[in-house]
This record gives C-alpha cells, sequence and structure tokens, in this order.
C-alpha cells in the first residue's frame, strides 16, 4: 500500500486504494479482458493534481499509468501495484468559434467535444467511436471520418499542455518546444501527461451523409474490388472503411438480417449532403443489399454509429493492424477466406482507406509516419465468453502473422495488440521517425519514468 498522507495535503481530487468501496468499479476500462490492481488511482481535479502527483510518484519511485478515456485496447490507462494518474474527470472543453479553436482537457471523450463544438457547426477530427479519449486517439494519430478532408486528429494541434516527468508544466506548439511538439503528434504518452489541447476546428455538419450499405459475404471479391477502385479515386469529402462483420442479434436490426455474414461498406461525405447521397450511388447498387442503413443524420449521430458494438467493460477487446502493401487480388482473396473463418462471429475485420489530407503531410512531419500508405488492415477481435479469450487471441495473432507477406512497413500504434512485441513492434510503427523520437525522449524524459504505454526507449 501506498502511503498517501504527503500527496493528501495538497491534492484536491480523490485518492482512490483498494480498500476503498468503489476501487472496483473505478479501476474498470474500456477492455473487459484488462484487469489490473493499481495501489492507487489519484482522480485529479486540475493540472495541479497531475504536477502533485507527477512529483510525489517521482520522489516515491512509483511506477505511473496514465488514464484519460481509459479507451486503449492494451488496457495501458492502468499499472498493477503502481500509481493511476486519473484525468477522467478532467472533461472541460472551451469553444472559440470566431478563431474556430478549441480547449479540450485531458479526461475528454470525442462525444464530449462533438457537442459542444457542433452548437457551433464545427468539429475537430476525431475517431468512430464516441466513447473513445480525445487523449489516447490524439497522441497516437487519430484515423476518424475527416481524416481525407482535415487529417488525422495530431494534424489538427495547435498546442498542447504537458506535465513533464519532473513535474513541471510546459507548452508545446510550433513556436514553443517545437520538438516536443513534433513528438506528440502521434509518439503517444512517452513524453508526459497532456492535460489540455488546442484543436483547429473546421466547419461540419450539423448533418453529413452516411453510407452503412452491408451485402452478403458471398460476393465478398466483388464488394471488395469496386470499393477500392472507388476509394482511390474517391475526393477528400469521402472517408471510410471495408468490414466484414456478422449482424448482431439485435433490435438495431432488422430481423432478418440478423447473424448473416456481411461485407459493410461504411463511409462519411464532409460536405452537402445531397451531394454525398449522389456520390455514395456507386456504393450502394453494386448488388443486393443484406440491409441499407445509409442516410442523412446529425454529424454527432454519425460518430456514435459503432458505440453499441464497443461497450466499455462488457466485452473483450484485442485490436492488431498492418498497413498494406497493396489490396490486389490474391491480397483480398486472403482477407477474405479468413474473414469467413473468424473463430467467433463478434469478430470483426475492417480495411481502412487512408489518403486525402493526412497523405499529403510528409512522413517527417509529424510523429505519425505512415504517410504514403494507401489501406490499413486490422483485426477487431471482440468476444463476450471470457473462455474463448485464449483461442480468440492465438487466433488473431496466427492469421496476422500470415498476413505478414502482404503487409506494408508500418502500423497504426493505436492499434497494436497488448504491445507485446515490445520495443519491435514499436520501431516499426514509427519506422525512420523512431531515432528522432528516442533523442526526444531522452530529452524529456531520460529516465523513462512514463513507460506504461507504446514504450519509446531513451538513448542509453
Amino acid at each position: 500500500m501506498i502511503n498517501i498522507e504527503e500527496l493528501q495535503t495538497t491534492f484536491r481530487g480523490r485518492l482512490i486504494q483498494p480498500h476503498d468501496p468503489d476501487y472496483d468499479e473505478v479501476r474498470q476500462v474500456w477492455n473487459g479482458y484488462i484487469d489490473k490492481h493499481p495501489a492507487l488511482i489519484s482522480e485529479c481535479t486540475g493540472t495541479a493534481d497531475v504536477m502533485d502527483a507527477v512529483k510525489f510518484a517521482r520522489k516515491n519511485d512509483i511506477e505511473v499509468s496514465i488514464r484519460g478515456g481509459g479507451h486503449n485496447v492494451a488496457g495501458s490507462a492502468l499499472c498493477d501495484g503502481g500509481m493511476v494518474i486519473d484525468l477522467s474527470k478532467m472533461r472541460g472543453i472551451h469553444v472559440d468559434a470566431s478563431q474556430k479553436l478549441a480547449r479540450v482537457q485531458g479526461g475528454v471523450t470525442w462525444g464530449d467535444l462533438d457537442r459542444e463544438t457542433q452548437v457551433f457547426g464545427l468539429a475537430a477530427p476525431g475517431g468512430v467511436v464516441s466513447t473513445t479519449g480525445v487523449a489516447g486517439l490524439t497522441l497516437g494519430g487519430g484515423l476518424g471520418w475527416l481524416r481525407k478532408k482535415h487529417g488525422l486528429s495530431c494534424d489538427n494541434l495547435h498546442s498542447v499542455e504537458i506535465v513533464t516527468a519532473e513535474g513541471k508544466l510546459i507548452t508545446a506548439s510550433q513556436n514553443e518546444n517545437q520538438d516536443l511538439f513534433w513528438a506528440l503528434q502521434g509518439g503517444g504518452g512517452n513524453f508526459g501527461v497532456v492535460t489540455s489541447f488546442v484543436f483547429h476546428l473546421h466547419e461540419v455538419g450539423p448533418t453529413v451523409m452516411m453510407c452503412a450499405i452491408m451485402y452478403p459475404i458471398g460476393i465478398a471479391e466483388k464488394v471488395l474490388s469496386t470499393w477500392k477502385e472507388f476509394m482511390e479515386s474517391s475526393p477528400d469529402e469521402i472517408s471510410g472503411q471495408a468490414l466484414f462483420l456478422t449482424i448482431p442479434d439485435s433490435d438495431d436490426f432488422p430481423e432478418e438480417a440478423r447473424e448473416k455474414d456481411v461485407i459493410a461498406i461504411t463511409a462519411m461525405y464532409v460536405g452537402d449532403p445531397d451531394e454525398g447521397e449522389r456520390a455514395f450511388q456507386e456504393l450502394r447498387s453494386i448488388d443486393t443489399p443484406v440491409i441499407d442503413l445509409s442516410g442523412k443524420i446529425p454529424y454527432t449521430v454519425a460518430n456514435s454509429m459503432f458505440d453499441p458494438f464497443f461497450p466499455k467493460h462488457e466485452r473483450n477487446y484485442y485490436f492488431k493492424s498492418k498497413d498494406l502493401a497493396s489490396l490486389n487480388k490474391e491480397t483480398r482473396e486472403f482477407l477474405i477466406e479468413g474473414a469467413k473463418n473468424r473463430p467467433v462471429s463478434s469478430m470483426l475485420f475492417a480495411i481502412w482507406h487512408y489518403g486525402g489530407q493526412m497523405n499529403r503531410i510528409d512522413g517527417k512531419d509529424t510523429a505519425f509516419g505512415s504517410r504514403d500508405t494507401t489501406f490499413l488492415f486490422s483485426v477487431d477481435a471482440i468476444w463476450d465468453d471470457p473462455a474463448d479469450s485464449d483461442e480468440v487471441i492465438s487466433w488473431s495473432r496466427q492469421f496476422l502473422d500470415k498476413a505478414k507477406r502482404f503487409a506494408g512497413d508500418g502500423m497504426y500504434v493505436n492499434f497494436s495488440g497488448f504491445g507485446e512485441e515490445g520495443e519491435d513492434l514499436v520501431q516499426s510503427a514509427y519506422g525512420d521517425n523512431y531515432a528522432r523520437l528516442s533523442k526526444i525522449k531522452t530529452k524529456y524524459d531520460p529516465n523513462n519514468f512514463f513507460h506504461v504505454n507504446q514504450n519509446i526507449k531513451p538513448k542509453n
């Protein structure tokens, strides 16, 4: 047990320990597979609490993890026997509509931010699940519906305030601590605790056109090849992915469609919804669909479409990705065959199309380096029965190992499984940028105080 008497003298938030009645509830994160037992959870109310927590942990040689939204697949928000610096209560948002900027605290979710920015018809590029934390998604890059039109979440950072390993608060931007700002644009939680982000905002919504159509998996090659050609020639207004899934037995879907294996095309048109409806006609008329849920809907609703698939702590998750060298016929056939043989029907296969603004940025201009990739493949392993855990995780790893012959050089660091490959995985994810990241890590965190993450090692 950690002696918290010293920290209690200044800390304004709650300090939660294993003997507290709500400890088990508070320590839960999004991924139900994660079962870690920190010795202390420090619920910060503001930046001063974060600074005190860092200084206390450093002084007492306590391992720390950082929790924003707690949505990381690997469960890096928690650490066994150490201290969680928990920002989940820090959810303040201020929108400056005239400057098209939003200041966002470190515990904010994308649903929180969308709600506030859409009051002004604005949005920051975020993810595709509204419960995802702004902090983790942005620091790892930030793939979302606006990526082709406006880039990744990290591409839209104006500045950040961050507490360093020394417990100091500094600002990083294009004008201050530029090296650190570069590293925070995709380099993960390696460099400190980001207490607030300032994002550039864009005019989006309030209504957008969504394509959400599902075809029988038996015609997957026809659908996937058509989708590939469509996406490669599509305008920046369209960002989307192809998904292999089994339609859940849920009231969210018509009874006749439930439990059918399908290939789904999901995409957003960021612009005039009527133009989007016309643009999606090709995708919606490939063949006879199992179900077509396409339509014009509020942007906030579009950004929560996938929420029912990913409830907090109710399901087990293992997401792992690879950049694809191409999506040629051989690759497509390999992925389709794998999708037909998933060990549990709740698993998803996702193929993300990159391109547009996110690929116009040079790979050396931000830590996120996969700027010449066209397609990313992700095994989104989701399962409900803990007895299936070993089989599902093992199958996913074996399939991805077989997929290496179709892979490019990188991956998406936010979809990295449990980071089981250690430094090899991180070096692969960052490629040529890793050496520069390691140098910046050495400058700001030479003792690797922040290491419960996709860890970038400081230079020895």
